[in-house]
């Protein structure tokens, strides 16, 4: 018997009290008896126990594949596990969507087999279904890296999506798919479905930050969400006491205010009243739940052998959870209880075998050490970047307009900052899928930048405030656009890009290249460059160069209010991710836009000539666009200075940009930022490339410094690139081809 902990106050001589808190979160521990056991219909155990054979034989075969060398990279078996994953599966509709980590075959597999199977299915009256077979067949498929898989064989054993079936993809970064799954429940919520949204994770990533950002998103917008903890002891080789003072993981939920439930993962039925009780509990009080198996996986990491192996485990212990195995124990307890006979059992494990065998005798061809992938089940490789953005399809019927085309009659005054919360107050009336997110949008009248004035009061449930967590909104953001919505990323300072880094560049930008490419990621992020403004080296980035290092993300810049409509319209009617980037020193401008009419788009990839001339040309963006426009007028140096609006290197306007170097044999590349993160760099490679024929002089580049801004106004304007920088570059260019020219205009 323990007594409760004294305080340490008790030998003081203080009237100061400790006195013991009290919470209304209910944490428990779960167990079943036999009465669950017989609680489940007969037909229901015989597809699980089904399951679970093949699972266990699938693992089995591909370990073989592996020592082979017909697997091409690593082998993340759940051989152990897969009785949670069976249990757990068995309590959701193909409605239901989930999401996983590297080790996700056990689930995948359970979660694709139900939804392939009918609800009458009863395996103890009909044979192996076709339907099932092809979830065999595809899962081998895609995780051997041929085209017949769910993803064309680009996802591998670590990136299987079948969104059919409600798997919205698994993920090779430890935690980073857990705030996706708060994004499709909220999608869901936001949409009126009944669904749930479950995270399948293990005891290594509940020690990351992104875990317990997702929870608390979850929690505080209430989603019906269920984050599955696989505590399987270890995180490689880190037993979980290493990992944290407390391992009773399902206790990392009362501090959230999570409900939690912590059950043994080895009992199959004890996960299946588990799932079914968060369920509950979510249709009672709409979620989230935390659940934890305890559960343990009998190999090392990845491949054939056991952690005794490595030396980091010892033989007794896995003895020990080895006479707990799902594999065993389920059909004992079957057999025990007079609810299928052994000559039952024995045809669920032939017939499980079989569907994994005859799967791997479509994919295979040859004997001995000549066996191999049969050839003509590769993907094409001149396939190899299809997917990494799309089509631009979805933008083919969108009106184009051009503020030369505007006129006094349908043209009004503007001011820059004015039509930022304007035109996203229009498009959420005309998307009902679009929402806002980000630090304080919904407050100070629009945000700390004004960008969302206006939209609390006509749709504050599509406004969301998040608590200061870049990583696990956006990442929100991202599982919510993979379930159907189109969000709008605030992030306050471009800066804090990085710390969102995972989520922007690891997942939004390769999520959709990875899983096949047949699917939008409706993204968009906004982010203001407030350089200039004495906010120093944290907070005056301009993060341009860092998403397009990234080919998924498309990157447009506007330097005119009618740009902005434009640009900002066709980002969010996008079915790709795309930066938005907004200059601060832009804000107070003003241009022309339409009287009313807001309603069309700056084409992607379509650059702006915002001064003609002949004796060189200016590739310019942002607020440069203007300082290098006024530098020509003022001094007589005939550049043609265009603006390229989309800054992407995929998407920009070689068209427009050859054609002017082609006049004037001579160009500049001039940007405001410092030189570690600009994109200047990029675009004069590609130039001397594709443009070396018509060049007559080098290509000079014009940027700021190797220094981030610092907050001494003399040194932050010293930092970036000025006026007078753009001219000395713009004269040697002038003045070493025409000598003539540069001394009328000198």
């Amino acid at each position: 018997m323990t007594s409760e902990p004294s305080s340490p106050l008790a030998t003081d001589q203080f009237a100061a009290k400790l006195e013991p808190l009290t919470v209304d979160t209910p944490c428990w521990t779960l167990t079943t008896d036999e009465t669950d056991l017989r609680a489940v219909p007969v037909a229901e155990l015989a597809r699980m126990l089904e399951q679970l054979f093949l699972i266990r034989h699938f693992e089995e075969r591909l370990l073989e594949l592996s020592k082979e060398g017909l697997l091409h990279g690593p082998a993340h078996a759940s051989i152990g596990q897969e009785g949670a994953a069976v249990g757990l599966m068995s309590a959701l509709t193909s409605g239901d969507k989930i999401n996983g980590t590297h080790r996700m075959h056990h689930q995948f597999l359970a979660k694709t087999l139900n939804h392939a199977l009918v609800a009458e299915y009863d395996p103890l009256d009909q044979g192996f279904p076709q339907a099932a077979q092809e979830v065999v067949f595809k899962t081998y498929s895609e995780i051997l890296g041929l085209k017949s898989g769910y993803c064309g064989g680009r996802g591998g054993s670590m990136h299987l999506r079948e969104p059919e079936a409600g798997v919205l993809g698994s993920n090779a970064i430890v935690g980073g798919n857990i705030p996706h799954a708060v994004g499709y429940a909220l999608a869901d919520k936001m949409r009126g479905e009944r669904a749930i949204s479950v995270a399948f994770f293990g005891d290594g990533a509940m020690q990351i930050g992104t875990a317990y950002e997702a929870m608390n998103l979850a929690a505080l917008y209430t989603t019906p969400t269920v984050f599955v903890v696989e505590n399987n002891q270890y995180a490689v080789s880190t037993h979980v006491s290493e990992q944290t003072r407390e391992t009773r993981l399902s206790l990392r939920g009362l501090g959230l205010g999570i409900p939690s439930i912590s059950f043994d993962g080895m009992d199959v039925i004890a996960a299946r009243r588990a799932m079914e009780t968060a369920r509950k509990i979510i249709e009672t009080s709409g979620g989230p739940v935390l659940l934890e198996a305890r559960t343990y996986r009998h190999l090392h990491q990845s491949g054939p052998l056991k952690g005794s192996a490595f030396g980091y485990r010892d033989k007794a212990e896995e003895d020990a959870w080895l006479a707990r195995d799902p594999a065993t124990t389920l059909p004992q307890q079957i057999l025990q209880a007079g609810l299928l006979s052994e000559a039952q059992i024995d045809t669920l494990r032939s017939r499980a075998t079989a569907a994994v065998d005859d799967t791997l005798d479509r994919l295979i061809e040859g004997s001995g050490k000549d066996r191999r992938l049969k050839p003509d089940l590769w993907p094409d490789p001149a396939t190899v970047e299809y997917g990494i953005r799309g089509d631009l399809s979805e933008l083919a019927d969108k009106r184009h307009l051009e503020e030369r085309d505007l006129t006094a009659e349908t043209g009004v005054e503007a001011k820059f900052h004015d039509v930022i919360s304007e035109v996203m107050l229009r498009n959420m009336e005309k998307f009902d899928g679009l929402f806002v997110l980000g630090e304080d949008v919904h407050r100070l009248r629009g945000g700390t930048a004004g960008a969302t004035r206006g939209i609390a009061e006509r749709f504050p449930d599509r406004l969301l405030g998040t608590p200061i967590c870049e990583n696990g909104f956006t990442g929100m953001a991202l599982g919510a656009a993979l379930n159907g919505a189109r969000p709008v990323v605030e992030i306050m300072y471009p800066d804090f890009s990085l710390v969102a880094a995972d989520q922007l560049f690891n997942q939004i930008a390769k999520v959709r290249h990875m899983f096949g490419g047949d699917f939008p990621v409706p993204v968009v992020v906004r982010s203001r460059v407030t350089q200039g403004t004495g906010y120093g080296s944290q907070h005056s980035m301009d993060a341009s160069g860092l998403f397009t290092l990234y080919p998924g993300w498309r990157v447009v810049a506007p330097s005119t209010p009618h740009d902005y409509i434009g640009l900002m319209n066709a980002a969010i009617a996008c079915d790709d991710p795309v930066l938005v980037v907004e200059y601060n020193e832009l804000f107070q401008n003003k241009g022309q836009v339409p009287t009313g009419d807001w309603d069309y788009i700056i084409p992607f990839g379509k650059a702006r000539i915002a001064r003609p001339g002949t004796q060189a040309t200016i590739l310019t963006y942002g607020p440069m666009v203007e300082i290098c426009t006024k530098l020509c007028d003022s001094t007589g140096l005939d550049a043609e200075v265009i603006d390229l609006r989309t800054l992407d290197p995929l998407g920009l306007d070689w068209d427009t940009i050859t054609a002017s170097v082609a006049k004037t044999n001579a160009l500049l590349m001039v940007e405001q930022t410092t030189r570690g993160t600009s994109i200047g760099s990029r675009v004069v490679n590609d130039a001397q490339r594709r443009l070396f024929n018509h060049l007559d002089y080098e290509i000079l580049h014009v940027t700021g410094t190797e220094s981030s801004a610092v907050v001494s106004k003399v040194l932050e304007e010293a930092a970036f690139a000025r006026p007078a920088d753009v001219e000395a570059a713009l004269r040697q260019v002038i003045s070493d081809r025409h000598p003539a020219l540069q001394g009328a205009s000198a």
